[in-house]
């Protein structure tokens, strides 16, 4: 596996610590590592580890820099034939995110720290997969940057146990009590409250030593001025060293006799804990962020509120006078770390997440409508998963109005369901949609809507590759076009003409529906309550087209005559339509002279209908939804075409009638029309025969 790491500098931290011992363990398992950051005192180790290091300046705060780093970085993942860059810091993370995006490298994050809740933080949630070092990180990146849960890999921080060997207690020297508090000094550290605690801690502690390592960076020089104030002002200064940076840790910690962290804000992990644990050192620590993932009170450590001098100097001096419990806790705290901390185990978790990213794909098809071409997408949906295998998850972007029909399908792993009338209507709505489509990194797009919003939504979800339609609704957005053919083609195979870009063939252009026990139970006791007879055949009508297209419609009165003739042949007839049908389904029933057909209009969902439907000897039904049902469950169909052509969207069915009037003016697809001569030119003797026909 070739991998690249990305940060801002190799010096001494907690983050650069962890991205040595990462690149060691996987040059030692012979995987290729490259490492590019601004340099520093440990890119000797990375080199003499076997791993390449590229200098750049991935560390600046600047526009102009991350976007002449961008094609730079690009090149050396296309150089050194990079397969997952993983980025550790934010700066670097906005380059290396476009770099991999035009070398088409993985992406990877891991989160370190607690990021305030800024569009520049951002970036650290778009990985493939996010890696967080505690659950308290795992949670705000869930909570505050809406990185989806399935995303997150928690792999907590690890400790070289060669270097941090362990002593215990009783093998220390000396008669001086060592209390240390390593880690840089700016105000969330704590070290305020630290030094109000060893006041009091000295009272009862005669010989006591005070190391504060670390160093202030410029911007909090005067704080630290203000600390060595404070331990002038609280007597400290005879017994309080300040260490400044120290290079050798594990020589600190032998000689420590308590280890503190004094954090005050959500503390992310608490590398230098383990250390300490590692090396036998008791902890006092306060109770923030990833801390409490580290030390369970009392078990192998101690907790104490955050900004409590008094809590803090009450815990080290139970430590001091409580022998055998600062034994316990050091050893509860050893095993511990060899069991959860360790290298190895880090390694193999962030190996797994390597492998895992690389492995699994992401598929999103789009088609928000209508219900009928929603139901023509099944085809090519099955298509798709027999191609990909399961390797890929596949997820179906639908409207409110049509997840009925995929809520049980077996070839999607996640429906996602959008509200474009509505929750998402206009810009905003869309760009808030895209930008929870890109969150879930698609690895590939399918457009089967090919309208505008579809189109942006493609592009948003920045895959790697959108495939669709180019027309003239934006689809210059995708990468991957073909253009429309001119020629009338059924729409499965219209379909299928995206899906060849993806060397998918048409091979089987069966429609599928899935409705459940529940549905088909329904259906029985409805028709049951209407004294249906067993034997008696049914002939179904479907009354209505979509409240926009008034010229599919055939009109009332020819199918009241229909419903007449059929009830002489002894045939049932079940109307069915909308709710908002019901009131024509009425004018119907009144208009129909001897026959009681079953008004099924608003009492069945989507997959009651293909119940009610697959009971049907014969269906007859305008270019709508329901004729697409019919096709799915086999029912041979009558179809009356109008305003449309049937080229276009006649379903594939073995066995059905089309019945369309040639016009001059068809098809014109116009939705409003006065004379509407098409479908009033056919008549019901025609239907009537070809209905006996398919019986």
């Amino acid at each position: 596996m070739n991998i690249l790491q990305v940060l801002p500098e190799l010096n001494v931290g907690g983050v650069e610590t962890g991205v040595v011992d990462l690149t060691r363990s996987l040059v030692k398992l012979g995987h290729k590592v490259v490492v590019i950051s601004n340099g520093g005192d440990l890119v000797r180790e990375i080199e003499s580890s076997g791993a390449l290091h590229y200098q750049l300046p991935v560390h600046k705060k600047s526009l102009f820099n991350a976007l002449r780093l961008i094609p730079k970085l690009s090149e050396i993942i296309k150089k050194e034939n990079i397969e997952i860059v993983h980025a550790r810091s934010r700066v670097p993370a906005w380059i290396a995110y476009f770099a991999s995006r035009r070398a088409r490298a993985i992406f990877i994050t891991t989160c370190h720290g607690y990021y305030k809740k800024h569009i520049f933080s951002q970036v650290m949630g778009w990985g493939k997969r996010v890696i967080v070092i505690s659950n308290v990180i795992a949670r705000h990146m869930i909570d505050d940057f809406l990185v989806p849960r399935d995303k997150v890999r928690l792999i907590p921080r690890s400790v070289d146990l060669d270097k941090f060997k362990y002593s215990s207690l009783s093998e220390k020297k000396g008669n001086d009590f060592h209390i240390g508090i390593i880690g840089r000094i700016t105000p969330i550290k704590g070290h305020l409250h630290f030094i109000k605690a060893m006041a009091k801690v000295q009272r009862l502690i005669p010989r006591l030593k005070i190391w504060i390592v670390g160093d202030a960076p410029v911007s909090k020089e005067a704080y630290k001025d203000e600390l060595k104030v404070l331990v002038k002002r609280l007597g400290l200064w005879h017994c309080t060293e300040f260490l400044g940076t120290q290079k050798d840790i594990p020589a600190i910690m032998k000689n420590l006799d308590v280890l503190v962290l004094a954090t005050t804000t959500h503390e992310a992990f608490g590398r230098v804990i383990i250390e300490a644990q590692a090396s036998g050192v008791p902890v006092v620590a306060t109770s923030v962020g990833g801390v409490v993932d580290i030390i369970e009170d009392k078990a192998n450590g101690l907790l104490v509120p955050p900004a409590d001098p008094q809590a803090m100097s009450d815990a080290v001096i139970k430590i001091f006078q409580d022998k055998e419990m600062a034994a316990r806790l050091a050893e509860n705290a050893y095993k511990r770390v060899k069991e959860k901390y360790n290298i190895e185990l880090m390694v193999k978790n962030t190996l797994d997440v390597y492998r895992e990213a690389l492995a699994n794909f992401r598929i999103l098809v789009i088609k928000f409508s209508s219900l009928g071409d929603v139901i023509l997408t099944t085809a090519a949906i099955r298509a798709i998963r027999e191609k990909f295998g399961p390797n890929y998850k596949i997820s179906f972007l639908v409207g409110e109005e049509s997840k009925s029909i995929l809520l049980r399908c077996p070839y999607i792993d996640e429906l996602l369901v959008c509200d474009l009338k509505n929750r998402d209507k206009g810009l905003r709505g869309l760009l808030k949609l895209g930008g929870y489509l890109r969150r879930k990194n698609f690895d590939k797009v399918i457009d089967l809507q090919n309208n505008r919003n579809s189109h942006i939504l493609s592009r948003l979800t920045l895959a790697f590759d959108q495939y669709g339609y180019d027309n003239k609704k934006f689809g210059f957005l995708l990468n991957h076009k073909i253009k429309d053919n001119l020629r009338a083609m059924d729409p499965v195979s219209h379909q299928f003409r995206i899906l060849k870009m993806l060397d998918i063939e048409l091979k089987d252009t069966r429609l599928e529906l899935w409705p459940s026990p529940e549905d088909e139970r329904y259906i029985n006791e409805f028709l049951g309550a209407e004294w249906l007879s067993l034997n008696q055949k049914i002939v179904g009508i479907n009354i209505s087209a979509s409240a926009r297209w008034a010229t599919k419609i055939w009109p009332i009165s020819k199918i009241a005559r229909l419903c007449d003739e059929l009830s002489r042949q002894d045939t049932r007839v079940v109307i069915t339509g909308a709710q908002e049908d019901l009131d024509q389904a009425g004018n119907l029933i009144n208009a129909i002279k001897g026959a009681k057909p079953i008004n099924a209009c608003g009492k069945t969902t989507i997959n009651q209908l293909a119940c009610l439907i697959a009971k049907c000897g014969v269906y007859i039904s305008m270019d709508s939804a329901p004729m697409h049902i019919a096709s799915c469950v086999g029912t041979p169909f009558i179809a009356l075409f109008g305003p449309t052509d049937p080229k276009r969207h006649l379903p594939p069915a073995k066995k059905y009638t089309v019945i369309k009037k040639d016009l001059p003016c068809s098809p014109c697809y116009r939705s409003k029309c006065k004379k509407q001569k098409c479908m009033n030119s056919i008549t019901w003797e025609e239907v009537l025969e070809a209905v006996n026909k398919l019986l």
